[in-house]
C-alpha cells in the first residue's frame, strides 16, 4: 500500500458525493474531457500518472479497501473498511511530522472544516507547503505531493484530506473529533 492509494480512494468518495448531488453533470465540473471515474480522469484530477492510478486501484482491490462495482464497471471504495483503516491504522503506516514554517494551504485543525473547533494555547497551524498558499504555518508532508493542486477544485476532497491529517497529527482529543467527522462523511451515501 502507498499513500497515494488513500488519496485516490478519497477522491472516489468525493466523486460519489458530487455525483449524488448532481455536480458531476454540471457545466462547471473540471474540464469535461475525461470521465471522472476513469483511470485517465482520476490521474488528470489528482496529478498522478495513469500507471500509478491503475496500480493503486489494483492494490486497493487486493487489500479490500475498494471493491469492483459490476453494475457501473468501476472501482468504488469500501467505505467502512476505508474508515477503519484511516481511523485506526493510517497514522502508524503514514505518520505525519511537522516541519519548518512555510507558506501553504491550511490542513488538519487549521483547515476550514476544523478551524476553531479546538483551542490550544500557542498551537501552531499546519499547512501543506504550496507557493500559491496564503497562510504561514508548520509544513506537513501531504499523503501525496500533488495534493495542494488536486484539492483546488474539489472542496470535499480537501475536507477529507484535512480530516485525515488531523487524525495523523492530533493527540487523542483532536484525533477523536476528526475521526467522528470523517466517519459521518464516509458513512453517508
Amino acid at each position: 500500500m502507498k499513500s497515494q492509494d488513500i488519496v485516490i480512494l478519497l477522491k472516489l468518495v468525493s466523486l460519489q458525493a458530487q455525483e449524488e448531488s448532481g455536480l458531476l453533470e454540471s457545466k462547471d465540473w473540471s474540464s469535461g474531457r475525461e470521465e471522472p471515474y476513469s483511470v485517465r480522469g482520476l490521474g488528470a484530477s489528482l496529478g498522478i500518472s495513469k500507471t500509478e492510478v491503475s496500480a493503486s486501484l489494483k492494490r486497493s482491490l487486493e487489500s479490500g479497501l475498494a471493491i469492483r462495482d459490476r453494475s457501473y464497471r468501476r472501482t468504488r471504495p469500501n467505505r467502512r473498511d476505508l474508515y477503519e483503516f484511516i481511523a485506526h491504522g493510517l497514522k502508524f503506516v503514514f505518520p505525519a511530522k511537522p516541519g519548518a514554517p512555510e507558506r501553504g494551504i491550511p490542513t488538519a485543525f487549521a483547515a476550514p472544516m476544523l478551524e476553531g473547533q479546538l483551542i490550544s494555547a500557542g498551537h501552531e497551524i499546519y499547512v501543506w507547503a504550496y507557493a500559491k498558499g496564503q497562510v504561514r504555518g508548520l509544513s506537513v508532508e501531504p499523503l501525496f505531493k500533488s495534493v495542494p493542486e488536486a484539492i483546488s477544485g474539489d472542496k470535499r476532497l480537501y475536507e477529507y484530506l484535512a480530516l485525515v491529517d488531523a487524525i495523523r497529527l492530533g493527540k487523542q482529543r483532536e484525533s477523536n473529533l476528526a475521526t467522528e467527522r470523517l466517519k459521518d462523511r464516509l458513512r453517508k451515501k
